[in-house]
């Protein structure tokens, strides 16, 4: 690709941080709390060192071999061409969801500020999208750059307004009711709540990976890669549990303001709602302008992401060799108009009827996160084994992840622990429907799998000749 290698380390940094500080944050909290109280925050710690976990098995794959297929590149070598095709193609449809959904929420945003129609602010927003991703690689990076800085900034100054509220600076806490708060809220509806927040909060960490998709497209893929995974995993457990602190203090999960996180209420949203006890008026406003940012910056990051997996898929055979042309900024054109087409297709879906098909979607998508993380331990946990089998030494890796082999079997017991258990109270209560909401997007993978499998005949890879050296070519 013309123009590869403009990202920066700051970039990288920045949008790994903005991936996973979004709008899942800002009002998904509302709903963990609800859920399972001020036990949330030992969700958040589960769901933080799951993401540590994946993300030292990512970016040690990703640094070692730098590629815009990222996971799916990875999977291949670990077990063949159908896991290839599967994991990229599995992606490429849960980030169109994703860009569905936040064309959907900047949608109701915008058209709720304006009093117009939906389907001008989500047209604005797809061609914002286009846009942004249309220019050279370096551009978007410092787009996504400033949006990050943005939501950074706001997570920063809620914990510093936070600790005046403790001190006594500002007003809406009171230390000796708070500490009562935590306790009498843990466990409101016992190890079912607890399992339900713990669902709720890791969906709030997806597109993270994303960042290693990017890391291709830098000046220095195995050094910028291994910089932004620590920066990230340390920032990010900060900023989640440091906010879920202060809202474990100041919000009973009674509240009855306390909503599960619309979006079209941000005036529910926890961080609105403590901002008030703080006596900042403008509270409201400045958290719709600030979850606005936040949509629209993960919509932009889903394009992007999703547009480079197209392209790998289709440089590797596994889709139409249209996808892989580019201009000359190096963006690959035809892939990224045929994913803002998909995915302005999904937002018309959720204004048709009742929006079930809609609702079908996101489900599936939803799950396919967990897949994807599925697919990065089992894939790591081969890297390692043909890594050693080749005569390789550990020590010449750019970087290495903690706690093998106990991170990669870890890390897929939680994945598979958590995809299993979110259909559960489907499950108990024999709802069918609920059941095959809950568990879609496994009979997608399933198919999507044994569609390849028959049509191709493909077999198992040879570990002792998977390539897993730095690929110059970036496929």
């Amino acid at each position: 690709m013309a123009e590869a290698t403009q990202l920066k380390s700051r970039h990288l940094t920045m949008m790994g941080l903005g991936s996973a500080v979004g709008a899942g944050l800002f009002l998904g909290v509302g709903l963990g709390i609800q859920i399972s109280g001020t036990s949330v925050l030992i969700s958040y710690a589960v769901a933080g060192a799951l993401i540590a976990l994946v993300m030292w098995m990512l970016g040690e794959m990703a640094a070692a071999r730098p590629s815009l297929g990222s996971f799916s590149t990875y999977a291949g070598q670990a077990f063949g061409h159908w896991a290839r095709f599967t994991m990229g193609w599995i992606y490429w449809f849960m980030l169109i969801m994703v860009m569905g959904a936040e064309i959907t929420g900047a949608a109701a945003i915008i058209s709720n500020w304006f009093d117009i129609a939906p389907w001008i602010p989500a047209l604005i927003a797809v061609a914002f999208f286009a846009v942004v991703n249309f220019a050279a690689v370096g551009g978007f990076g410092e787009f996504e750059f400033w949006f990050a800085i943005i939501k950074v900034g706001v997570i920063v100054a809620f914990l510093a307004i936070g600790v005046l509220m403790a001190l006594g600076i500002l007003p809406g806490m009171d230390l000796s009711l708070a500490g009562t708060n935590f306790t009498a809220n843990f466990l409101p509806n016992g190890m079912p709540g607890f399992a339900a927040g713990l669902l709720a909060v890791a969906f709030a960490f997806g597109g993270i990976e994303l960042v290693t998709i990017a890391a291709a497209e830098s000046e220095d893929p195995a050094h910028n890669v291994a910089t932004a995974v620590r920066a990230i995993i340390v920032r990010i457990m900060i900023f989640y549990i440091g906010t879920v602190i202060v809202m474990g203090f100041l919000l009973p999960y009674t509240n009855e303001n306390l909503l599960a996180g619309e979006l079209t209420q941000v005036a529910m949203s926890p961080f609105t709602i403590v901002l008030k006890q703080a006596g900042i008026g403008i509270a409201a406003s400045l958290m719709n302008a600030v979850i606005l940012t936040a949509i629209l910056s993960a919509g932009n990051s889903g394009l992007y992401a999703s547009t480079r997996m197209l392209y790998a898929l289709a440089k590797d055979g596994k889709a139409s060799a249209i996808f892989s042309r580019t201009s000359k900024r190096g963006v690959p054109v035809p892939a990224m108009a045929l994913t803002t087409v998909v995915a302005a297709s999904c937002f018309l879906s959720s204004l048709v009827g009742d929006g079930t098909a809609y609702t079908w979607l996101v489900s599936v998508s939803s799950l396919c996160g967990f897949i994807v993380w599925l697919g990065i331990a089992v894939s790591h946990f081969q890297f390692r084994r043909a890594y050693l089998k080749q005569g390789n030494s550990l020590d010449d890796l750019p970087f290495r992840a903690r706690w093998y082999p106990v991170g990669p079997v870890l890390a897929f017991a939680l994945c598979l622990t958590i995809t299993v258990g979110q259909g559960w109270n489907a499950v108990q209560g024999a709802d069918w429907r609920g059941i095959l909401v809950a568990y879609v997007g496994i009979f997608a993978f399933v198919a999507v799998w044994l569609i390849h499998k028959l049509v191709t005949g493909s077999r198992r890879a040879d570990l002792t000749t998977a390539s897993f050296d730095i690929d110059e070519n970036l496929d």
